[in-house]
């Protein structure tokens, strides 16, 4: 259960409508509005994996242009937490652009996230796009999983919710996910929940695209 309550703010509606307007201008790339995609590098990303990395996950991995190493997960990373870049482990040394980060932030989130996530749990397609971006951005902070092993997102209860449609059950099951290395982080109860004073958490983000 969530530490604090989950609601909908003015701040995360805002930033939605925001969000939209920029993407209709073509601030992130081609967006053709058939499909709900944005063309991004001559590949085309769903709508609420733009919206995940726009309004979740940049705020909150922040940007390293130089690999770093990751005390908790133990690993080298780079750009917005990337730990592979085209496929190959980050190591260190490693330099990229902002340019080349962002563009491989999207590609990842689509490729290695959101469509594995599509795909263990169908009925997310159905869901608002803030939900949808909640679950990519939650999935992409903690891995994707199998539901086969109980194991990240696609064996946690945040992926039974969306098969049964209960998009605010997802929104709130997602908040359980708080902990590294066995230890509740405030940083990841703030991201996974209610944000903080500049950025939003998740779940705000979450159940602020629902209707009612």
């Amino acid at each position: 259960m969530p530490i604090h309550k989950i609601v909908a703010t003015v701040r995360a509606r805002n930033a939605i409508a925001a969000f939209m307007v920029a993407l209709a201008a073509g601030s992130y790339g081609f967006y053709d509005s058939r499909d709900k995609t944005v063309e991004i590098n001559g590949q085309k990303v769903d709508v609420p994996v733009v919206m995940a990395a726009e309004l979740i996950v940049k705020n909150w991995e922040g940007l390293v242009l130089t690999a770093h190493w990751d005390r908790y997960g133990k690993v080298w990373d780079i750009c917005y937490g990337a730990t592979r870049i085209n496929g190959k482990p980050v190591r260190p040394g490693m330099t990229l652009t902002v340019e080349q980060c962002q563009a491989e932030l999207m590609v990842q989130l689509q490729n290695d996230y959101y469509e594995p996530i599509v795909a263990c749990a169908p009925p997310l397609k159905e869901a608002p796009d803030s939900v949808q971006a909640s679950m990519t951005s939650g999935a992409y902070n903690f891995g994707v999983g199998s539901q086969a092993r109980k194991r990240g997102w696609c064996g946690w209860s945040m992926s039974r919710a969306i098969r049964n449609r209960d998009w605010r059950g997802a929104c709130e099951a997602q908040t359980n996910i708080n902990s590294a290395g066995g230890v509740r982080l405030d940083g990841l109860v703030n991201r996974r929940e209610m944000g903080d004073k500049y950025r939003l958490g998740e779940a705000e983000l979450c159940v602020s695209g629902l209707k009612g």
